[in-house]
């Protein structure tokens, strides 16, 4: 199993997620996953930088940590044609240690410029042919393409990487993890399902890697932990499809109004016991997932990174070991 760490382009801005990646590097997570967000989840988050021009900073600060998208949804805010463009100069970037995670995405994102906001089982349609794209651009030469969906006309790429970089498809439910079993080179989730595990191994995934996150909040005390994951993330506490639905920051804030702190703390690990957090990843890695990526809820990030280094990622050896092994 591997250890990583999660860029939060909600809460922090450009030069602030650069300098995160090259911690998490120094700090021992293997890996990242940097979200790609048009606007935050609510506006006290604050922030929403363009991820490509941020994992661009990330190539020129680290030299082991691959890092990934987490994710970006090519179907209607931008063209998979530019995707494809962008994620390529990334991997051209990162020899070797870049992927390149997809979704369906969320309304609050893709309705900026102003598109029909499509049904779920549309969204998954494009997502299929939104790949199909990607992965003939990344093979070379000139391409057409004239689907239901997207028409890709004379277009080649010049800047490739040596090896195009893996594509890890993001799945809530099973649906999608039967898309991500048949197409993904892995798997992507928010929350630790075994059903999802389980559909995307039968519909071909196999072995493949399988990302989950796993949401934090370190503190010096439960107390504050709870009131900052309460303060900064309520979207802990939403279950159910209205993450993908509603279209502005406003519109999560108004329903976080109807939640209580302990509704946030009941999905997030808070404060400083190492033991919860051990056992959470612990967990996460018992649901079926091979990458847990840790996402630090708040300001404190060094906190966070310290309490990590000297305490809870060496607790994890062994079950990293084992993975490995």
């Amino acid at each position: 199993m591997e250890i990583g760490y999660k860029l939060s382009s909600e809460e922090f801005g450009p030069r602030d997620l650069v300098a995160q990646a090259r911690r998490a590097e120094a700090a021992g997570f293997s890996f990242a996953l940097i979200s790609d967000h048009f606007h935050p989840w609510t506006d006290r988050q604050g922030q929403s930088p363009f991820v490509w021009s941020v994992l661009g900073g990330i190539a020129q600060v680290t030299e082991r940590l691959v890092v990934g998208t987490g994710v970006t949804c090519p179907t209607v805010r931008i063209h998979p044609a530019i995707v494809a463009q962008a994620a390529a100069t990334a991997a051209a970037a990162m020899p070797g240690r870049f992927f390149l995670g997809l979704g369906t995405g969320e309304n609050l994102n893709e309705h900026v410029v102003a598109a029909r906001w499509p049904s779920v089982d549309v969204r998954r349609e494009m997502l299929e042919e939104a790949i199909e794209v990607i992965r003939r651009l990344w093979q070379g030469g000139y391409a057409d393409h004239r689907g239901r969906h997207y028409t890709v006309e004379n277009a080649r790429l010049y800047t490739l990487p040596e090896a195009p970089p893996p594509i890890m498809i993001a799945a809530a439910g099973t649906k999608a993890a039967a898309l991500a079993g048949r197409l993904g080179d892995g798997l992507v989730c928010s929350s630790p399902d075994p059903e999802v595990v389980a559909e995307f191994r039968r519909a071909g995934g196999g072995d493949r890697p399988r990302y989950v996150e796993l949401t934090v909040c370190w503190a010096a005390s439960e107390a504050a932990a709870r009131r900052t994951a309460y303060e900064i993330w309520p979207i802990a506490g939403m279950g159910g499809p209205m993450t993908a639905e509603l279209p502005l920051p406003a519109h999560f804030e108004a329903a976080a109004r109807m939640l209580r702190e302990e509704d946030v703390a009941g999905a997030v690990v808070c404060g400083p016991d190492a033991g919860r957090h051990v056992d959470a990843v612990r967990e996460h890695a018992e649901a079926g997932y091979d990458h847990v990526c840790v996402h630090q809820i708040g300001p404190d990030q060094e906190g966070f990174f310290r309490f990590y280094e000297r305490e809870v990622l060496p607790a994890l050896g062994d079950v990293t070991r084992r993975r490995a092994a």
